[in-house]
């Protein structure tokens, strides 16, 4: 069973991969191999969980005496209603967020607030227009997330640019850029929050460490674009219904409901700063907020001429799929987390590269960066703070802002980069564009892989400056 599981991961993935030749969505194969990966697991769990690794307070809960037929259902408790809730919370967690932050960018494209940027940018030259949108990109990530930034970003491409093939080009450098930008910022990536919140790095040191080789692993694909690109893109023309012109939004309007909506958006970070409470928790208020102030502004249009200016009748316009494909990807993803499949990697890549040179930590981490493409860089950051502790001695690899724990989020933050579902940017991005994962394969991944060597080798040329 716990080869199985692998199996079925193996066989889903590549189904989710070649989307386009089998002609089924990637949503439906990304759920049917979550929710067989926890069937197998539980099936297998006897075989897999250890009985005497379970909390005891769980066995003593519901059962006395430790028979076989009492352990197994020990152990199939623990799995169905332990371990699987405990992961659902978190992927709700990052689902719902999902929802607040695709329903507070949908409502402010309705109200065209993205022309407060859009009609800053005159440029047509695709050259200028990549640098403008990939560092826009780089700093927004830093001071919001990956994943709400790529959400943003998308939304502003399709007012910039018409072609598909093109807006696929800048999509791709999109989720290069806020990768990276997320690396260096402790509230930027998901992984880079975890090291900082569980104390292996700082907010200070892992800004000053990080921000150049982050920026040198998007500036490297920025400058091999920018030798392959040439000529201007073509603006979409401006595609309004008729209610557009009956109820037009004031300029006023778009700019109030611009500045309020980004405003919550960076409220996020600082409302789970201060009150320790999950991330979504803060996207929620943040879209209650807005929705308040929008049903304020439209009070006095009626039911038909503000639906469209409505959470409701935006919430219509979620891409739903998305939604659900990121459920399927985490749900597989939690059970080889569960089963130990992800932890047991780490311990080959231990023994594999060894944890005692600078050498050792570099490969180990420069290669969970990589595998970070393939399997959520979520679990593998966690496996890797669960096997090593924070060291107490000053000048450790694993000290608080150690060697290892600073590499670590570079490139667990970047690597993901090198496919479009290695990242909670990619997938978003993949879902809200229709992006095929060969096309990103073909155009995207090696100047991410090139950007990721690029600045994982300046951070090792840093530190060698730094200890001479």
């Amino acid at each position: 069973m716990y080869t199985l599981m692998i199996v079925i991961f193996v066989l889903g993935y590549a189904a989710i991969a070649l989307e386009h030749n089998i002609h089924i969505d990637k949503a439906a194969s990304a759920l049917i191999t979550g929710v067989l990966c926890w069937t197998v697991y539980t099936l297998g769990a006897q075989g897999i969980v250890n009985f005497e690794a379970i909390p005891h307070f769980i066995s003593e809960m519901f059962f006395e005496e430790k028979n076989l037929n009492e352990k197994t259902e020990v152990i199939t408790h623990y799995v169905t209603h332990f371990q699987m809730l405990e992961h659902l919370g978190e992927i709700s967690s990052i689902l719902f967020f999902l929802l607040g932050a695709m329903t507070i960018v949908e409502l402010i494209d309705a109200h065209e607030g993205f022309a407060v940027i859009t009609d800053k940018i005159k440029t047509t030259s695709k050259k200028k227009l990549l640098w403008i949108i990939g560092l826009l990109t780089f700093f927004f990530s830093a001071a919001l997330d990956n994943l709400t930034t790529s959400i943003v970003m998308i939304s502003l491409l399709r007012k910039l640019i018409d072609d598909k093939n093109d807006r696929w080009l800048f999509a791709g450098m999109v989720i290069i850029s806020a990768n990276a930008g997320g690396a260096w910022s402790p509230i930027g990536d998901v992984t880079t929050t975890m090291l900082w919140i569980g104390s292996q790095i700082t907010a200070g040191a892992v800004i000053v460490k990080l921000i150049i080789p982050s920026l040198i692993c998007l500036i490297v694909p920025l400058l091999v674009l920018t030798f392959m690109m040439k000529g201007n893109v073509k603006r979409p023309m401006k595609s309004e219904g008729l209610e557009h012109y009956v109820n037009p939004t004031t300029p006023r309007q778009r700019n109030l409901v611009f500045f309020v909506g980004v405003a919550g958006l960076l409220f996020v970070p600082v409302f789970k700063t201060y009150t320790h409470l999950p991330p979504f928790m803060g996207m929620m208020f943040s879209l209650g907020v807005l929705w308040v102030l929008t049903e304020l502004i439209h009070r006095s249009k009626n039911i038909e001429a503000k639906a469209h200016l409505s959470v409701i009748g935006v919430l219509r316009k979620i891409d739903t799929a998305s939604v659900l494909f990121f459920l399927g990807i985490l749900l597989a993803v939690a059970s080889l987390q569960s089963a130990g499949q992800l932890t047991e990697m780490a311990g080959v890549l231990e023994n594999v590269f060894g944890t005692t040179e600078e050498t050792g930590i570099y490969a180990i981490s420069m290669t969970i960066g990589l595998l970070s493409a393939i399997v959520d860089n979520v679990p593998l950051v966690a496996a890797s703070m669960g096997m090593y502790e924070i060291s107490p001695e000053v000048g450790s690899f694993f000290a608080q802002d150690g060697l290892f724990w600073e590499f670590l989020a570079y490139c667990a933050g970047t690597g993901g980069s090198a496919l479009i579902i290695g990242s909670a940017a990619g997938v978003a991005v993949m879902g809200l564009e229709g992006i095929p994962f060969g096309w990103y394969l073909k155009r995207i991944s090696l100047l991410a892989i090139i950007g990721y060597i690029a600045g994982a080798f300046t951070y090792i040329l840093q530190e060698s400056i730094l200890h001479l």
